[in-house]
């Protein structure tokens, strides 16, 4: 390919993503069919313009990086909450949807391998459509929502069962007349190997990458954190998601099987929030190329050659499914709306069938052109989706006008935390230690990597990560939380993490941190109405403490050190205008003191002394006279 042919694709494909994804969502349905109708636009039966193969492989590896982010949220205080759902209702779901498929199978006349591959590999849901409709409807936290996201939890685990299992499934004349390497045309390094040899490099990559990602991986991140160059980490995290995609690779195994296990094992690490946010762009990217070579590899030829046949199968598909998950939803005792809406969200194929039914023909378990129209029927499937919800929307969910169910809060113990607190050093410490003893969660943001590790020796839980990026924000529940709190020692950078989120989450209500005065003029004139000078509030305390050992009772050097706060903090906010302006700030300085000592010496004056035995007298050689 010339660089000429590589622009002119990489044209085509850009142009029909800007056109047809914004389209699809402005008509409701979704990005993921806009990417399919984009790629059946450019592709070879309606503008001729791709072939949609010539990139497939190479989007693949977008399910790679998918795979390796679900891996990142599987943290074991998860899975452990929805361990019923998934394991249960996930677990039901895939064994009941293939084996009615199964049987489905057998009806047509296929061979039994045949027919259980068809439905383990049918029984999936796409992830990817799934997840993204949910987001777009706001109904993750919902109870079909997370039943939902359960069972695609299960499915894309049993995934990797899956591709060990299938090559189990060879027909025996694979076996007596065909070469291996022939049939998978792999790049496997251990091909040639007998398989007593090979099971021990299999495991042993397996086991290496639990080791390191458990060992190695995060020390390593530590190390690059502390160069405080993002494209550094950026680099890491896609360097983590090829590397391992190459070993699984070269033992014969799924890349996504390795990026899977490396995410799981890097679930816990506070470096998790800015993995996530680093992969994501080039996820989507990848995932949108890799519907839209789906969408034009569709053989839309061998579908109008037998539109009955293939109809049937997607219809066959969608009321196999609806049928199962309904069920499942009424087992686990959903209300009939919830079982509904829960069966419609998973009634289609998987992404994961295009790579499945390829490793299916490779190892010569399905034939290449049942393969073919199966791969038609999840695409077509999958493009049902969004009409499908909208059915619902219109003809059951109107009908059934059911009461919105009130939430099992046991399962929701993982929702988005009031505050989040950004910066977690000797200030943010302070507030955070102050809201967790009164029982308020709150989620860290810190942006030194020694400061971490040390905090973590300690148990808080605390994620590495640049606070002024809206992405990072976000997947720290920004969207849910009420409150945040900047308490980062880097003036400039508590700047830009309060224009963040002005900018892009505005309902928050935000406490910054002061470096010092000219450093609250600014944020003041930022907009932001909650600035705390980090060394005003200990040092009034001292002042005030400091009149109590001069000779003034307790209670008077309170009261007079609350009055000047009230002063300057008026003061403060009218010097702020006149940041600019230096000889009308000194000008204006000198007037607030001058008023800070007459109202000083007005309440000297005028208040009498409090007879409270509850405040300490000061020492009797220092008591205030006059």
């Amino acid at each position: 390919m010339t660089l000429h042919d590589f622009l002119f694709g990489a044209f085509i494909y850009l142009t029909a993503a800007a056109i047809s994804v914004p389209v699809a969502k402005r008509l409701g349905l979704g990005s993921v069919l806009g990417y399919l109708i984009a790629g059946i636009l450019i592709g070879p039966y309606v503008l001729g313009l791709t072939s949609g193969d010539d990139v497939l492989h190479f989007a693949e590896f977008g399910v790679v990086m998918m795979l390796f982010i679900i891996g990142l949220e599987l943290r074991p205080s998860l899975l452990w909450m929805m361990r019923q759902s998934i394991l249960g209702l996930g677990g039901m779901q895939v064994v009941l949807t293939a084996f009615f498929i199964f049987a489905a199978g057998l009806s047509f006349s296929l061979n039994w391998r045949e027919a259980l591959a068809v439905g383990l590999i049918l029984s999936l849901s796409s992830t990817a459509i799934v997840l993204q409709t949910l987001r777009e409807r706001g109904v993750m936290r919902s109870e079909p929502g997370q039943n939902a996201f359960s069972v695609l939890l299960f499915q894309d685990i049993s995934v990797i069962p899956m591709l060990a299992m299938l090559p189990l499934l060879t027909v025996p004349d694979f076996w007596m007349g065909i070469n291996i390497n022939e049939a998978n045309a792999s790049h496997s390094m251990i091909d040639n190997l007998p398989a007593w040899q090979r099971a021990p490099l299999v495991l042993g990559a397996l086991v290496s990458i639990i080791v390191a990602g458990r060992y190695v991986l995060r020390p390593a991140f530590r190390y690059i954190a502390e160069s405080r160059i993002r494209e550094a980490f950026t680099a890491a995290a896609l360097l983590i998601v090829v590397a391992i995609a190459l070993l699984m690779e070269t033992v014969g195994l799924s890349p996504a099987l390795g990026t899977f296990v490396a995410g799981v094992m890097l679930a816990d690490s506070e470096y998790r929030v800015e993995l996530e946010m680093d992969i994501e762009p080039f996820k989507g990217l990848l995932l949108g190329l890799f519907f839209m070579s789906v969408g034009a590899s569709v053989n839309f030829a061998l579908i109008a050659a037998d539109p009955l046949l293939i109809a049937g199968l997607v219809v066959g598909l969608i009321v196999i499914k609806l049928f199962v998950l309904y069920l499942l939803g009424r087992v686990f005792r959903m209300q009939v709306n919830s079982s509904l809406m829960f069966a419609c969200f998973l009634a289609q194929g998987s992404e994961f069938a295009f790579v499945l039914f390829s490793f299916a023909t490779q190892n010569v378990v399905l034939t290449q052109e049942l393969a073919n129209k199966l791969i038609a029927v999840v695409a077509v499937s999958m493009a049902l989706t969004p009409l499908l919800l909208i059915a619902y929307d219109k003809l059951i969910a109107r009908r059934l006008q059911a009461a919105p169910e009130e939430p099992e809060y046991d399962e929701i113990e993982n929702g988005e935390t009031p505050a989040i607190i950004v910066g977690y050093g000797r200030f943010g410490m302070t507030v955070g230690r102050l809201l967790a003893a009164n029982g308020i969660g709150f989620t860290v943001l810190e942006h030194d990597p020694s400061q971490i590790e040390l905090l973590r020796k300690f148990g808080w839980s605390v994620y590495y990560g640049d606070a002024s990026r809206p992405d990072l924000l976000h997947a720290a529940g920004a969207e849910e939380a009420k409150l945040l709190v900047i308490a980062l020692d880097d003036r400039d950078q508590i700047l830009s993490v309060a224009d963040a989120a002005q900018k892009h989450f505005p309902h928050l209500k935000i406490f910054a941190r002061a470096y010092d005065r000219r450093h609250a003029f600014e944020l003041m004139n930022a907009g932001i109405e909650n600035v705390y000078r980090e060394t005003f509030g200990t040092s009034l305390e001292m002042g005030k403490d400091a009149l109590h050992a001069l000779g003034f009772r307790a209670y008077k050097a309170h009261r007079l050190a609350q009055k000047f706060r009230t002063h300057d903090e008026q003061s403060l906010r009218e010097m702020a205008k006149l940041i600019d302006d230096e000889e009308a700030l000194i000008t204006e300085t000198h007037k607030a003191q001058e008023l800070a000592e007459r109202l000083m010496r007005e309440d000297r004056q005028s208040a009498p002394d409090m007879d409270d035995t509850d405040w300490k007298a000061p020492p009797p050689e220092l008591r205030e006279r006059g």
